[in-house]
């Protein structure tokens, strides 16, 4: 399960408003249960791959199989997210959930439990959470209204970390009290709570919009957005570093409770529990901490306190010292986490949130399963104690070349510009009739080329992130003072949505190159459709002789 995240907008509000919408508080009290079940759940099928199974690489696996689906299905989850009712698709993901501890349940009680099947209802679960991730962030906005979205963001970030100061330490309680059965029990009860708050939610159907986007048509929309948003690339190249050495810890911190401290389930529970309470601790401060010191500043901290984590973990110290270093990694975890997802959702216009976010989700993931692998395969060779400490020096090495690189601000405004008028057209054209190519005509001054082409180049950006899949310029042999601007768009349905996508931010881009246009009307637009010659509809007519 995932906790519902909101998107960041104005408007001062009380830190706890949302609490006034019944349906919020709610959701949000089920979703805090559903997390807390889930992380019982994690807390027994990590014990129980200690007990199957000797192997660093073993235990590594699980850490794979939980993270490596969210790598594979977070852009197809997104647009599901966008084409299907999302109540519905959340309480069919609640019961695939529960399917699945209920067999853990079953095959753990009766002792037919194997690492192979260990390992594969766990990637199974983790397909669940990755496909309703992307629906948990998007119905925030439904819940509460605008002026209340900040603090319910705050407020999710606080559930998640409750759930995550509990549930591991409950989990750890209920395995070493009752054996990991009852752990697995008690996470399918939170899936039905869950699916019973998703039913008991009157939600409104949603308005059918002649635009809608189909799957594969918004997939390609998505990728397109995150292949040409440079801002998003930075990100994404800054987190997947950050995640694959980080990773280390949590891949094989249960053979450090258990091999290294000495410990038994209840206290790696208590370790898991000690990281959701810095967390909290983390939330609490970061306010303060964003005040004195910049994005990139709080990453690097962070990666010295994760560091210096792995370090203390490895020299294998007292229970209490260990305890106090998982405080110090939930502070650290929170506000890397938070930080890198912050400026992803920054850089997102509202449209493409959803798979923008599920693109930030697989980096995040796939890095995190990658690392694990990784880290566990060199765990087997050199062990665990020098494992840490190689992944520890690595993410203070790669944290500082980084440094260098800056996160972008996100102050841009990508709210839409809605500044396009609409295409003439001699006769309504059908929405799926494409492709569709689209000419601007500039007439720039020989000394203004290289300032128009530097603002072209930029604009050329916005243009396929809004939907074109091809663009280039071109001048007139007979009048090189004539510049035609050219983009593809897949159909006319596409185009119409991109006139509706653009930003404020795209459009102050299109009027510094509009400027050196010169002429008293602006740059002649047509649009062109494709011509099926198989298509008698669409033949042109005949000439005929007089």
């Amino acid at each position: 399960m995932s906790e519902p995240v909101a998107a960041k907008q104005p408007g001062p509000t009380s830190a706890f408003a949302p609490f006034r919408q019944s349906v919020f508080a709610v959701i949000w009290a089920a979703t805090v249960l559903g997390n807390t079940g889930s992380f019982m759940r994690d807390v027994a099928s990590s014990w129980l791959v200690t007990d199957l199974s000797a192997s660093p690489a073993a235990v590594s696996m699980i850490q794979a199989a939980a993270t490596l689906p969210i790598f594979l299905f977070a852009i197809p989850a997104g647009v599901l997210s966008d084409i299907l009712d999302r109540r519905r698709f959340l309480i069919g993901i609640q019961l695939l959930l529960a399917a699945v501890s209920a067999t853990l349940m079953v095959l753990s009680h009766s002792g037919l439990l194997t690492v192979s099947l260990l390992i594969g209802l766990t990637f199974v679960g983790g397909i669940g959470a990755a496909m309703a991730g992307p629906s948990w962030q998007a119905i925030v906005p439904e819940l509460v209204p605008k002026r209340d979205l900040k603090s319910a963001v705050a407020l999710n970030s606080l559930g998640i970390n409750i759930a995550r100061s509990i549930g591991p330490a409950a989990g750890g309680i209920l395995l070493a009290a009752f054996g990991a059965a009852v752990a697995y029990s008690a996470d399918i009860f939170s899936d039905l709570v869950v699916m019973c708050a998703l039913l008991w939610w009157p939600r409104a159907p949603a308005a059918k919009d002649v635009l809608s986007e189909k799957f594969f048509g918004a997939f390609r929309a998505g990728l397109r957005y995150t292949r040409s948003s440079r801002e998003l690339h930075l990100i994404l190249f800054r987190a997947a570093i950050f995640f694959a050495f980080a990773s280390a810890v949590w891949a094989l911190l249960p053979l450090v409770a258990k091999n290294l401290l000495g410990g038994d389930a209840s206290f790696y529970g208590v370790l898991l529990g000690a990281v959701g309470a810095g967390a909290i601790g983390g939330a609490l401060t970061l306010p303060r901490l964003r005040a004195r010191f910049d994005s990139d500043n709080l990453l690097l901290m962070s990666a010295i306190v994760t560091a210096l984590v792995m370090a203390v973990l490895a020299l294998a110290p007292p229970k209490p010292l260990a305890i106090a270093a998982l405080l110090l990694l939930g502070a650290a975890w929170i506000a890397a986490l938070t930080t890198f997802s912050g400026a992803a959702q920054a850089v997102l216009p509202n449209w493409v949130r959803g798979r923008g976010l599920a693109v930030y989700l697989m980096v995040f993931n796939g890095a995190m399963a990658a690392g694990s692998l990784g880290w566990g395969a060199l765990a087997s060779v050199l062990g665990v104690p020098a494992t840490l400490l190689a992944s520890g020096c690595g993410l203070v090495m790669v944290a500082l070349l980084l440094h260098r690189i800056k996160l972008p601000a996100g102050e841009v405004d990508l709210t839409p510009s809605n500044h396009w008028p609409e295409p003439l057209t001699s006769e309504p054209v059908e929405h799926d009739r494409g492709p569709v190519l689209i000419l601007v005509e500039y007439r720039v001054a020989r000394g203004d080329r290289s300032k128009f082409f530097a603002c072209l180049t930029r604009l050329s950006d916005a243009r396929r992130r809004n939907g074109a899949y091809g663009w280039g310029i071109t001048e007139d042999a007979a009048d090189p003072e004539k510049i035609v601007e050219w983009f593809m768009v897949e159909s006319w349905a596409e185009h119409l949505r991109q006139h509706h996508r653009v930003s404020n931010a795209d459009a102050d881009v299109q009027r510094e190159t509009v400027q050196f246009h010169v002429g008293q009307e602006g740059p002649v637009v047509r649009h062109f459709l494709t011509l099926d010659l198989q298509n008698p509809g669409q033949m042109p007519e005949p000439l005929h002789e007089h």
